[in-house]
């Protein structure tokens, strides 16, 4: 049976952890829209498998350089800093370039982090939603960015709600990805308030937005990875009692 939680607020995981039963917890380590310095939580984190998110702005990708090289500096401490905590990879959205960029510096670009940078833990690249010049939003792309990063022990991180939102159907896509990556290594567990597509990633708990569960399940039993909802709050207990009884 994998292992099943969320993404929880920072300030006291366990505790969030259990008011939902959660046996897995993600969270940031500060504000996700910032380019803060890392915070740890307050209180311990124990008995609980624990992934970091890392801040959403963090794009290696960019040709901007007052984007790029903040973002390997922010990408540097996170992972110093969830390392730390224990935690079994660091989650980081795989961003773009300017539209009307060669994606290929994107890929590029993605090379030289795993070139400079220590990784004392995984770094996990997770699919997005939306971005005309993404790095990771369409298989292709993830497929090219993989082969830059040949060589790299590279992480990946599935989101059914990116995946749908994104333009990818869910059949078959846990065999597409891993042959394109070797592996997954977590599956957020999500829902999408949006259509096929439609680019927008706005999460829905499970059975409450557009995508089949049954296709959802499937995902999650192909994947045979941990598993976290990054659904609404209020949901969250349900979403993770829904996985563990049809899983």
């Amino acid at each position: 049976m994998v292992r099943i939680g969320a993404h929880v607020g920072q300030d006291d995981p366990a505790a969030h952890a259990a008011e939902v039963g959660a046996e897995v917890v993600q969270f940031f380590l500060g504000d996700p829209q910032g380019y803060d310095k890392p915070v740890l939580p307050a209180r311990p984190v124990e008995g609980l498998d624990v992934y970091v998110h890392a801040p959403y702005l963090i794009n290696v990708a960019t040709t901007n350089n007052r984007i790029r090289i903040p973002s390997r500096k922010l990408l540097a401490q996170h992972l110093e800093a969830a390392a730390g905590l224990g935690a079994k990879g660091l989650i980081v959205h795989g961003g773009h370039v300017n539209k009307n960029d060669d994606p290929q510096a994107g890929f590029d670009n993605w090379r030289k982090v795993f070139e400079r940078l220590e990784s004392p833990i995984p770094v996990l690249i997770e699919n997005t939603a939306g971005g005309g010049n993404a790095m990771a939003r369409k298989l292709d792309r993830i497929a090219r960015l993989w082969d830059a990063l040949d060589g790299f022990d590279v992480g990946f991180c599935l989101d059914t709600c990116h995946a749908h939102a994104g333009g990818e159907e869910l059949v078959d896509l846990v065999d597409r990805v891993k042959a394109i990556t070797g592996r997954i290594d977590l599956v957020h567990c999500n829902d999408s308030r949006d259509a096929f597509d439609s680019g927008a990633d706005r999460h829905a708990n499970l059975g409450k937005g557009r995508i089949d569960p049954e296709l959802i399940l499937a995902v999650c039993r192909a994947a045979g990875a941990p598993i976290v909802v990054e659904t609404p709050g209020e949901g969250q207990a349900e979403d993770i009692a829904f996985l563990r009884k049809n899983l």
